[in-house]
């Protein structure tokens, strides 16, 4: 396995723990579920940092599978611009154990017309540092002795260090018809407000030369139940009482495809994608307001490895898109005898660019993993 397939390997691998539900179903941007991929296989000593950036635009309501075209029609959609940023430094405790740590910032932009009266469209911003991570990653066959596929085990936890209490001015909805300060949306919270605690699965196989199979799974479990923020949504209905307060749910990313070398320094992939939030936590309860839903993508990727730096471009495009019934929703359903499944705004796509910088300590030796990497 020449040193270019092997690190745009990495690199896809690297690019699937940067978990971002297309939408209002996750509560922020997750991208801490790197404790595999970041590090990719370093040296004992070795240093690496990665910078990645994710966007995405969404806007396209839907129950269930089924979308509601009027929402845009009528120009009552709510309209979401998410940006992240994050910086991860990983380090080799040996060639088949590391660190890493992820530390991401979020800037944030929600459109609506429901949270301002139903009157006036206006937005409401938040920005700021999101939950970071810490974790160890291990390499289960010893990379020297298995250049053509292995498998890796993550694990790791989640701080609370971004905020959960962003507010903002909101229109319409304050004494006498003014303005209210409240807290901002839970899709654009940096943070949620709970420690959690990661998984993840990571596995590469060399199907003919040139060509690899690869596959990323990852979970997030929010043992906390509610934040106590205040979503203000009892205000819109009596029935949505049991919606008063923020639940801190958990996430999930799953991906898999295959990657082809098309050049020296360049390979592209395609694979599929799902993620989402699911409807029932893990651990603890799944009371307090969620939206819970999951994309399923069709991913193609582009990797150029140069060097040092590994660059990593990923644009999975959504091909089914799922709001579920919440745990509130089931109650309410329940109370009134009427069924009711609430909405989410979905992105149809998500840029997300991976950079990565490799710096060695001292000389590596040549092997099949790494033929011709030593550094000074």
């Amino acid at each position: 396995m020449n040193k270019f397939l092997f690190l745009s390997l990495i690199g896809l691998l690297l690019s699937t723990s940067h978990l971002s539900a297309q939408g209002c179903v996750a509560i922020r941007h997750f991208s801490s579920g790197n404790a595999i991929s970041s590090s990719g296989i370093l040296q004992q000593g070795e240093w690496q940092v990665s910078s990645n950036f994710r966007y995405f635009k969404s806007f396209r309501h839907f129950r269930g599978l089924e979308e509601e075209p009027d929402r845009i029609a009528n120009n009552s959609e709510v309209i979401n611009h998410s940006s992240a940023l994050d910086l991860t430094i990983s380090y080799g405790i040996n060639s088949r154990l590391a660190a890493n740590f992820t530390l991401p910032y979020v800037i944030n932009t929600r459109s609506s017309l429901y949270e301002h009266g139903r009157t006036e469209r206006h937005s409401s911003y938040s920005r700021g540092l999101a939950d970071s991570r810490i974790g160890l990653s291990a390499w289960l066959f010893d990379p020297t002795s298995s250049p053509k596929g292995n498998v890796s085990l993550g694990l790791g936890v989640k701080i609370p260090t971004g905020n959960w209490q962003a507010t903002d001015i909101f229109y319409n909805v304050g004494p006498d018809g003014g303005p209210q300060t409240r807290p901002v949306d839970q899709s654009i919270q940096p943070g949620d407000g709970g420690f959690g605690a990661t998984v993840e699965l990571a596995v590469f196989r060399e199907i003919r030369k040139g060509m690899y199979f690869y596959a990323n799974g990852f979970y997030l479990s929010n043992p906390r139940e509610t934040n106590g923020v205040r979503t203000f949504r009892e205000t819109l209905s009596p029935l949505l009482e049991n919606e008063a307060i923020m639940s801190v749910p958990d996430q999930f990313s799953m991906r898999a495809g295959v990657s082809i070398s098309l050049a020296p320094s360049l390979s592209a992939g395609l694979g599929a994608r799902y993620e989402g939030v699911p409807v029932h936590d893990l651990i603890g309860g799944s009371e307090g307001f969620r939206r819970p839903g999951n994309v399923l993508s069709v991913e193609p990727s582009l990797n150029y490895t140069k060097g040092s730096w590994t660059l990593n471009l990923l644009v999975p495009v959504a091909i089914r898109r799922n709001r579920p019934q919440s745990v509130t929703d089931m109650a309410i359903e329940q109370m009134t005898g009427s069924f009711r499944n609430g909405d989410a705004a979905f992105a149809d796509y998500l840029i997300n660019v991976t950079a990565t910088y490799r710096l060695a300590s001292h000389p590596i030796n040549a092997s099949p993993l790494f033929p011709q990497t030593s550094q000074k």
